[in-house]
């Protein structure tokens, strides 16, 4: 299991209307795996001075912390209006806010980001935390994007996972199982078979029918013995000519939840965050996880 048994579902408070989303988000969450909502926002006040810094005395970094405290006050009421009866702890910690984030991830089920905080430029699609936060982080991370409902009743659509058949796609689709089974919805697991450039002269030398046979015997073969430990979750299999992220978004729009690992089997040795979840993150039209083993942590 990909989570931390009895650990807390973590949101990021920063004051913006995207983290309050995802506070809602997470707060609906939390009620569902009946765990309690941690509710975190990151407070830096530099201890050093440098030379031509304003020293603006002990008054204004109070101010500075009252005003986390009142975000993180705000943020709790709404989150009690989403899910009456959840338990929340609310705390200022001090340092920046990936590895703050990165640190309450260690001991969480999962962490939970809007698509961008108070930080974000006009345009920009996902913000640096949020990308920061997915790569690094040893828990599942999840990024809301698209609607969050106002009311405690869950939205329609299924689970979606990407399935490759790597280890962090093993690991998104534990997650994705629990998370249909705690709704109560459908999860689709989609695999593409084509991910990869092929060279032109191939092209016409190979056998499509025989390859398509092929990748739905790996998908069947993958889902298996999910599908026998979760016999309340109604699953459907999705299996395409296409690229991954493309058909994840697309597949997006009708979804409640998509969840992916953090890298592919195409993933370099290194690489935190693949090209895929990037892409997603950014893209997507339903909130995203982005799932890694415990290992990789």
């Amino acid at each position: 299991m990909n989570v931390e048994a009895g650990g807390p579902v973590v949101a990021a408070v920063d004051g913006s209307e995207p983290a309050l989303e995802a506070v809602r988000w997470a707060a609906l969450e939390a009620g569902r795996r009946n765990a309690t909502l941690r509710l975190v926002t990151v407070f830096n006040w530099p201890e050093t001075r440098h030379v031509g810094e304003l020293r603006l005395g002990s008054d204004y970094v109070e101010t500075l912390r009252e005003s986390a405290r009142s975000a993180l006050a705000f943020a709790a009421s709404e989150a009690r209006a989403m899910a009456a009866g959840i338990e929340i702890e609310q705390e200022v910690r001090t340092g920046f806010p990936v590895p703050v984030l990165t640190d309450e991830s260690r001991h969480a089920q999962l962490v939970v980001l809007g698509r961008r905080g108070l930080g974000g430029f006009t345009g920009l699609l996902v913000g640096s935390v949020a990308t920061g936060v997915a790569a690094c982080a040893v828990s599942p991370v999840v990024v809301v994007r698209g609607p969050v409902p106002t009311g405690p009743a869950a939205p329609g659509g299924p689970v979606v996972v990407g399935v490759d058949g790597s280890p962090t796609s093993e690991a998104a689709l534990a997650f994705s199982f629990d998370a249909a089974s705690w709704r109560g919805a459908p999860l689709l697991a989609v695999h593409t078979w084509l991910d990869v450039m092929l060279e032109p002269t191939m092209v016409p030398l190979l056998d499509w029918d025989a390859i398509e046979a092929d990748e739905r015997a790996l998908l069947a073969e993958r889902m298996a013995g999910w599908q026998a430990k979760y016999p309340d979750v109604e699953v459907h299999r999705l299996v395409t000519r296409d690229r991954p992220a493309r058909a994840l978004v697309q597949q997006s729009d009708r979804a409640q939840l998509l969840v992916v690992g953090s890298r592919g089997r195409g993933g370099l040795a290194g690489m935190l965050l693949g090209s895929v979840s990037q892409t997603l993150l950014r893209h997507a039209h339903c909130p995203v996880a982005i799932v890694r083993p415990r290992t990789d942590g």
